[in-house]
């Protein structure tokens, strides 16, 4: 059985997916840090990551942490020092990558995190081992960290095996998965920017999730880190870990489309991203991808030249002029929400 652990009130390894993402701002800004903190929360992060590099980013841990809506992880790199200090500070989990980490600096680092009940997880990076290694070597030594930290009498680990490849992270995490019970963080590290990270994440993330592996997740884009939060929101719902949002549905454009289907369809993604209940909706460009393509949506509408169908669980219930389509999807969604 799976491993259970908690950051403050919140579980990972539960069977629900929690998201991930990490603040891009210095840590020292404390005003621009707690900025990004509660728009990640408010995007619909579960834990935020930031980076905690020196003593100054440890100081400012305090305040944030007291502040933030939403547990705090702190990611350390090289010196024991700064993890201390975020520990003492309230921080609800520690990021240690032991390739980077000394000896002496994870003992230190594991008996405070022991005196204030604070998980750790172990993440080994490709990127970070000085050779050229292979899935099962990277598992190694990530289940080595683990049982170093085991021996210390600590056993709150959640534990991460990430590298840049789709096919080597989704290799790694299947053999890691079948040596452990901690929970995983599952990720594709140093994914790229917003599209082709997007592709690969969803690719690597999405495999791991159907094979019923990963507790928590988080998309690595270069930029914005808000889009991390969206994009692990729309993997979860396309491999249908998440059932409470609105779903729109559109036909592929084609040469019988009478109506603008992705411009409709944008304008409801974007109306009800944040609506947390559980909606269909079809837009259909024309009679053929009409009512019967979208028979099992809510709600619907399948394009006419002039005037279109307006439809309810594959039922017609109402005919309108191509100008009021908007405004009818609009109200319907709205109402909804109400």
């Amino acid at each position: 059985m799976k491993k259970i652990i908690y950051l403050q009130d919140k579980a990972i390894g539960d069977g629900h997916v929690t998201i991930q993402s990490m603040t891009n701002t210095r840590t020292s800004d404390v005003d621009a840090t707690l900025s990004q903190i509660k728009a990640l929360a408010d995007a619909g992060a579960d834990f935020v990551r930031i980076s905690v590099p020196d003593r100054e980013s440890a100081s400012a841990v305090k305040y944030l942490t007291e502040k933030s809506p939403v547990p705090l992880i702190g990611d350390i790199h090289f010196s024991a020092e700064p993890a201390i200090t975020a520990v003492k500070s309230g921080i609800a989990k520690i990021r240690v990558n032991p390739s980077n980490i000394p000896p002496d600096g994870l003992k230190k680092i594991v008996e405070v995190c022991k005196e204030y009940r604070v998980p750790i997880r172990v993440g080994v990076n490709k990127g970070s081992v000085k050779r050229k290694i292979e899935p099962k070597e990277l598992v190694d030594l990530t289940l080595d960290a683990a049982r170093q930290i085991e021996e210390l009498w600590w056993d709150r680990l959640v534990l991460a095996v990430k590298t840049s490849s789709v096919k080597e992270t989704v290799d790694s995490y299947r053999l890691l998965s079948g040596l452990t019970d901690y929970p995983l963080h599952v990720g594709l590290t140093e994914s790229g920017t917003f599209e082709s990270g997007s592709i690969k994440s969803a690719v690597a993330i999405g495999s791991l999730l159907l094979d019923g592996i990963g507790d928590t997740i988080r998309v690595s884009l270069a930029g914005d880190p808000i889009r991390e939060v969206y994009a692990a929101k729309k993997i979860l719902r396309a491999v249908g870990l998440d059932r409470d949002f609105v779903e729109v549905v559109a036909c592929p454009s084609c040469a019988r489309t009478e109506i603008p289907v992705e411009e409709l369809a944008m304008k409801v993604e974007n109306i009800t991203k944040n609506y947390k209940k559980r909606l269909k909706i079809a837009v259909m460009g024309c009679v053929v991808n009409g009512v019967g393509e979208g028979k099992d949506a809510d709600f619907g509408v399948a394009g006419g030249r002039d005037r279109s169908v307006l439809f309810k669980q594959g039922e017609i219930y109402k005919t309108v002029d191509n100008s009021e389509i908007e405004r009818e999807l609009i109200r319907f969604c709205e109402e909804y929400n109400g």
